[in-house]
């Protein structure tokens, strides 16, 4: 007998809901009709208990938090809407079998509730993630409770093992259940979007959807990282613990519609576990073991020679000196460069020079590789267990020149702000980063400069290499 009988993948614009849209969701009407159709088959189905994975609750960085007190209520202010509200209860035996399976298999989770959350100044409460999918839920049935699940980024397999974890709790306990992915994908689809346009943004989406619909989990895993950082979406880290919760057999998927008006993309799917029996995880890690070993034969000079620098630093407890044998393009010129870290696709590290400080680029990669691991303030220092999941970039800086502000363009120049003896510094092409004044606020900030103060500017470029690419 199956457990869970239904899983699903459902975006969550609060625009979608006609109180807060006052017509605006009539763009989005085959979302909408999607969504009704999955609120319709869940009332068909009738689970004792529906989970949902959300990216837009409390989340916290080294563990997927999972709401535990008897209920949990959440309402639409924040959107302008007060004829929406939920007071769900939650299943606290469904949350109890999971927390301890998790911990015995070292899986990072953790219970939350109201007391825990104030230590952090957050609230116990639904989120829009939540609320929008289960609106279209609670038109058709209401009597279920919930496990209200936010993700971390604590890597995509650990997300994937997490959601094996529902999969065994809902057999152990003989629970019906239905799981929910809540996640839109790229915001970057237009320029009048929540962010500026990016091409990778469709490309995303379409890839994104094309694995999903033939149930090619291991290409899932194995979709670009610049392209999955430069969609802007929300939803992967959900879909991944989704797809967890089928392993064991092949999977099904079926696009009930996807659209962009508003420069967001909303994809509804369903999908459902075939007969074939398949281990997905087992094709997963074998595909990461190929895609690391990959990654480290065919990377550039420059970030082979930041990684070869780690590992002499983790191996030996000091920093390479002997350079005699490196390519004469990391001898021969002096640059300023900023070496930065990567974990899962967040930042764990990133220290540079904006003048060289040493003979040679080569010895600059070495030196500031070591720093970035061992010394940005921002984070605890790198473990060397953590190098294998670690994805190196190298900036080489060239030479800065005086700007005006209308000069600057954070995709193509990184910007150097100054004020007597304070500088700071930004490169280009970041992430969330897309307005002239972002940049130039960050680089204040970093500087201890007043935004409002006059200050100097100097715009440069960067040559940027990843592994991997």
């Amino acid at each position: 007998m199956k457990n869970i009988l239904g899983y699903y993948l459902m975006p969550h614009p609060p625009i979608i809901i006609p109180d807060i849209g006052k017509g605006e969701e009539k763009k989005i009407e085959a979302t909408s009709n999607a969504c009704n159709k999955i609120g319709k088959e869940i009332a068909d189905i009738k689970p004792e208990t529906i989970i949902l994975i959300t990216p837009h609750a409390t989340m916290f960085s080294d563990a997927i938090a999972v709401s535990n007190e008897e209920r949990i209520f959440g309402d639409l202010r924040q959107f302008r809407c007060i004829n929406v509200k939920m007071d769900i209860p939650i299943d606290k035996e469904f949350n109890s079998k999971l927390i301890s399976l998790c911990d015995y298999e070292h899986i990072p989770s953790a219970l939350v509730d109201s007391k825990l959350l104030n230590r952090f100044n957050k609230s116990y409460e639904l989120d829009h993630g939540t609320m929008v999918p289960l609106y279209f839920i609670n038109k058709y049935y209401k009597e279920y409770k919930l496990v209200h699940i936010n993700y971390s980024m604590i890597g995509d397999v650990n997300l994937y093992k997490f959601g094996m974890n529902l999969q065994k709790v809902a057999k152990e306990l003989n629970r019906k259940t239905a799981v929910i992915a809540s996640g839109d994908l790229s915001h970057k689809l237009k320029d009048e979007g929540p962010y500026s346009y990016s091409p990778y943004g469709e490309k995303f989406d379409k890839t994104l959807l094309e694995n999903l619909q033939k149930g090619d989990v291991s290409e899932v895993f194995n979709m670009n990282k610049t392209m999955i950082e430069e969609a802007g979406q929300c939803g992967l880290n959900s879909i991944l613990i989704l797809l967890g919760a089928m392993e064991g057999k092949n999977v099904k998927g079926e696009i009930l519609s996807y659209e962009g008006p508003f420069g967001v993309g909303y994809g509804v799917m369903k999908f459902e576990k075939g007969e074939e029996d398949k281990n997905n995880l087992d094709c997963i890690i074998k595909c990461k073991e190929e895609r690391l070993k990959k990654k480290l034969t065919s990377a550039n000079h420059y970030v082979k020679l930041a990684r070869k620098s780690l590992n002499y630093y983790f191996t030996h407890g000091e920093k390479m000196i002997d350079i005699s044998n490196l390519p004469s393009e990391l001898l021969s010129e002096k640059h300023g460069v900023f070496v930065s870290l990567k974990k899962f696709g967040q930042l764990r590290g990133c220290i540079g020079t904006i003048s060289p400080t040493t003979n040679s680029v080569g010895e600059e990669i070495i030196r500031n590789s070591v720093e970035a691991a061992l010394n940005d303030p921002r984070f605890f220092k790198v473990d060397e267990s953590e190098l294998k999941d670690i994805d190196i970039s190298v900036d080489i800086l060239m030479d800065s020149v005086s700007a005006t502000k209308e000069e600057l363009n954070p995709k193509k120049y990184g910007v150097i702000v100054f004020k007597g003896y304070k500088r700071g510094l930004l490169l280009p092409d970041l992430e969330g980063v897309d307005h002239i004044e972002d940049q130039l606020n960050i680089a204040c900030e970093k500087a201890g400069i007043d935004k409002n103060d006059e200050y100097g500017i100097e715009k440069f470029e960067v040559i940027r290499y990843k592994e991997g690419e």
